[in-house]
C-alpha cells in the first residue's frame, strides 16, 4: 500500500468501515440473537492466523452439541483472537456471539468463554501487578495490531461496548451455581462502559452474600476497577472499611487491600502493610491463583505475593485522570 493510504492514520479511519467500533456497533440485536453471522463484516478484519471469515464457523461449532468439536473450536478461538496476550479486531466482532453462547451453550464451557470475552475487552498488562497496572483496561492510543493496523484500543472499546449492550444477559450469571462462572462474570462486567451504578450495585449485592474466596476477591476487584475508571470518590472508603475490619474473612481483607492501593495515590498505611506482609499471606497464593486479575502476574504460583510486593515497594501511583 502506498503512503497515501496511511496518510492521516488512524484519525482518518475513525468512523469508517475500517473502524471496528463502527462495525460492532452496527450489528443489530436480531443478528446477534439469531446468530446471523452472514450479516457481520468478518472479511474486513482478519484474525492472527487467517481471514476473519473463518471465525463464524468456529463460533457455530462452539455453540453445537458436539462436545469434542466445541472444545477444539474454543481452543482455536483463543489462538486466533487472543494470541500471546494480544487482542485483535475480529475478536470484538465475536464478543456478542460469545456472550450468547456462554449463556445458552454447554455450561461447562461458560467460564472459559467469558474469560475470552473479558480478555478481548482489556489491555494485556502481561504481569503488571502494580498499583497503576493491575486494574488498567485501556491501551495506549497508538498501540496497533500488526495484522490489521487497527489501534488495539479501538478493539477494546468495541468489545467493551458489546459487553455493555449485553448486560441483561451477563448480570444474571452473577448468581450462577458455578463459582468459576461468577468469578469470570465479575471480570467481564468490570469492563462495562455505561450503566456503571447498576453494574456496581449488582456486584456489591453479590459480594455481600458470596462465600467463595476466589469470587469474593474477583467481585472486589471488579467493583474497584469500575470505580477507578469512573471516578467513584466513595470507593476508597468502601475498600478501607473492608480491609481494616478484622472481623472480615482474610481473602476479603486481602482483596480490598489491593483494591485500595489501586484506587488512591496515598502511601500504604502501616496497618495495611502489616496485613499484607503477614507471614501467613503466602498460603493464599494457591487459593487465589485463579482470580482473573492475578493470573497474568509474574511468578507462577506466587502471583498474589508478587503483586503485593510490587505494590508495597513502589511509590504511590500518579492520580488516575
Amino acid at each position: 500500500m502506498d503512503d497515501d493510504f496511511w496518510a492521516g492514520w488512524p484519525e482518518r479511519w475513525a468512523g469508517t468501515d475500517c473502524d471496528v467500533r463502527v462495525a460492532v456497533g452496527a450489528i443489530p440485536p436480531e443478528v446477534k440473537d439469531g446468530f446471523r453471522f452472514d450479516k457481520v463484516p468478518w472479511q474486513r478484519f482478519p484474525h492472527f492466523y487467517g481471514p476473519g471469515e473463518e471465525i463464524p464457523g468456529l463460533l457455530a461449532t462452539l455453540a453445537s452439541g458436539d462436545a469434542e468439536a466445541a472444545d477444539r473450536a474454543l481452543l482455536q478461538l483463543w489462538t486466533n483472537l487472543h494470541h500471546q496476550g494480544t487482542t485483535i479486531a475480529a475478536g470484538a466482532l465475536a464478543v456478542p456471539f460469545l456472550i450468547r453462547i456462554a449463556t445458552t451453550g454447554r455450561p461447562e464451557l461458560c467460564a472459559q468463554i467469558l474469560h475470552l470475552v473479558a480478555e478481548i475487552g482489556r489491555c494485556q498488562h502481561m504481569g503488571d501487578g502494580s498499583r497503576e497496572g493491575l486494574l488498567q483496561v485501556a491501551e495506549e492510543p497508538l498501540m496497533v495490531e500488526g495484522s490489521t493496523m487497527c489501534p488495539v484500543d479501538w478493539t477494546i472499546q468495541a468489545a467493551r461496548r458489546a459487553v455493555t449492550d449485553d448486560l441483561p444477559l451477563l448480570l444474571p450469571l452473577l448468581d450462577s451455581p458455578d463459582p468459576e462462572v461468577r468469578s469470570m462474570t465479575a471480570y467481564v462486567l468490570a469492563a462495562a462502559t455505561d450503566e456503571t451504578p447498576r453494574v456496581s450495585s449488582a456486584l456489591r449485592s453479590r459480594q455481600a452474600k458470596e462465600d467463595d474466596a476466589v469470587v469474593r476477591v474477583s467481585l472486589i476487584l471488579a467493583i474497584a476497577q469500575l470505580a477507578r475508571e469512573h471516578h467513584d470518590d466513595h470507593a476508597p472508603r468502601w475498600a478501607q472499611d473492608l480491609w481494616s475490619d478484622p472481623g472480615r474473612p482474610p481473602e476479603i481483607r486481602i482483596g480490598a487491600g489491593l483494591a485500595w492501593l489501586c484506587l488512591v495515590t496515598d502511601p500504604a498505611p502501616d496497618e495495611l502493610r502489616t496485613l499484607l506482609a503477614d507471614p501467613g499471606i503466602p498460603r493464599y497464593d494457591d487459593l487465589l491463583r485463579s482470580v482473573p486479575w492475578l493470573t497474568w502476574c509474574d511468578a507462577p504460583g506466587f502471583a498474589l505475593r508478587s503483586c503485593i510486593d510490587e505494590m508495597l515497594a513502589a511509590k504511590a501511583p500518579a492520580a488516575v485522570l
